[in-house]
């Protein structure tokens, strides 16, 4: 077997659902085709999987690259242009590049900008505090509780739509409909994946929309109230990009933040001694939020596409060439960090692609951060023998590390 169908055979092994639903997850078999061919050409998938960390930096951040847009939808998936998810998709902040990717930006920041860091800080502690309340009555009497289930979606859910301004009560039916959503993310999507992420996409907008005109009757100062002052200028957002964007902002605001909450929880609580760091100094937590994200982070990959003839890691991609940064690996490169595949609370120097890098930055990274700090310190103090109870069960995506179930108990 020569090296190209052997390195192929580890990208395949990597992105079946027995290994990305793992607990070891893919890392080693990353690892394995990173040493190999760290530029993989996937003719079926007509892209190039990069696993170095230097390459996938230099592809997100460089102004070499685009991500697919709604020009790529129209001439390469000329079948997809009708679907509503796809429609959504290729023109929101994830499928938009250059002024029209920072005409939806801007509004975005400017809506931000006037809540402050504090204030919102106060509101995520508060949401902890209530939800642990709740986790600990549900481990009273020695009962296992799905911590998944009781604070890893609820608390992104909860604070995602205190800032937009989604009532209590509707919050619930939207981690089924962001789940739906969310298929659009996966590298090779099914029948099934786009009939459900249309179906979502559709309620969402139509929900986001009377969201919007109830909150032009009716301000509140949330998001959904001021982001329409804020989209202005010479060419305002119309009422159907308004949605767009608090439609992408509630499922990006929980999906990815819920799988980094499961996946830190876990890495954490599979390794005890760094968990008791973690407990005898709470000035780890930034560090221990890094390196979660490094460890275990909630995306696997992303694609962009080369705007000219460019080389990455001195293979060839023509103009309008296919890459696909595979971020778990190269957060694991050892040329970057050291020891990769060793959980450390107190590594030093860390950096992680796992919110992207360049123009396409993740908008809501640190807010994701601020949850996952917020969450740590006051769970690990309040249950100082929790543990895992039970096999926890991954999502089975060849993109996102998230839990769909993870039972914990408090032992001692």
């Amino acid at each position: 077997m020569n090296g190209r169908v052997g390195a192929g055979g580890l990208l395949r092994a990597a992105l079946a659902p027995g290994a990305t639903a793992s607990a070891a997850g893919p890392y080693a078999l990353f690892a394995r085709l990173r040493e190999s061919e760290p530029v993989l050409y996937d003719v079926e998938l007509g892209t190039r999987f990069l696993t170095g960390f230097a390459d996938c930096q230099a592809v997100l951040a460089g102004p070499a690259f685009a991500v697919p847009d709604a020009s790529w939808l129209r001439r390469e998936r000329p079948g997809w242009v009708a679907r509503p998810a796809a429609d959504f998709f290729y023109a929101s902040l994830l499928g938009t590049n250059g002024a029209a990717h920072e005409r939806l930006r801007g509004p975005l920041a400017a809506a931000f900008a006037p809540r402050r860091a504090a204030e919102l800080a106060a509101g995520v502690e508060k949401t902890v505090d209530e939800l642990l309340d709740g986790f600990a009555d549900a481990l009273s009497g020695g009962a296992t509780a799905d911590f998944q289930a009781l604070v890893g979606y609820p608390l992104p859910v909860a604070v995602v739509g205190e800032l937009i301004g989604v009532p209590r009560a509707d919050r619930e039916e939207f981690h089924r409909l962001g789940r739906d959503a969310a298929r659009l993310l996966e590298p090779v999507r099914s029948d099934e994946d786009w009939r459900r992420a249309d179906a979502a996409v559709t309620a969402l907008r139509a929900y986001f929309a009377g969201l919007l005109r109830e909150r032009r009757a009716r301000p509140a100062g949330d998001l959904a109230s001021v982001l329409p002052a804020c989209s202005g200028g010479e060419r305002p957002l119309g009422e159907g990009e308004l949605a767009d964007l608090l439609v992408l902002l509630f499922v990006a605001g929980f999906e990815t933040t819920a799988g980094l909450l499961g996946t830190a929880v876990h890495a954490l609580l599979t390794h005890p001694g760094q968990a008791a760091l973690l407990r005898a100094d709470p000035g780890l937590l930034p560090g221990a939020v890094e390196e979660a994200l490094r460890w275990d982070g909630p995306v696997l990959m992303t694609e962009r596409l080369a705007l000219r003839p460019v080389e990455v890691g001195g293979v060839p991609v023509p103009a309008g060439g296919s890459v696909t940064a595979v971020l778990g690996a190269a957060n694991r490169d050892p040329r970057r960090h050291p020891d990769p595949d060793a959980f450390l609370v107190r590594r030093p120097d860390v950096h992680v692609l796992s919110f992207g890098a360049g123009p396409h930055y993740c908008f809501g990274a640190a807010l994701a951060r601020l949850e996952a700090a917020a969450l740590l310190g006051p769970l690990l103090e309040r249950f100082p023998g929790l543990a895992p109870a039970g096999e926890p069960v991954r999502r089975a995506s060849a993109c996102l590390r998230s839990f769909d179930a993870l039972p914990l108990a408090a032992t001692g």
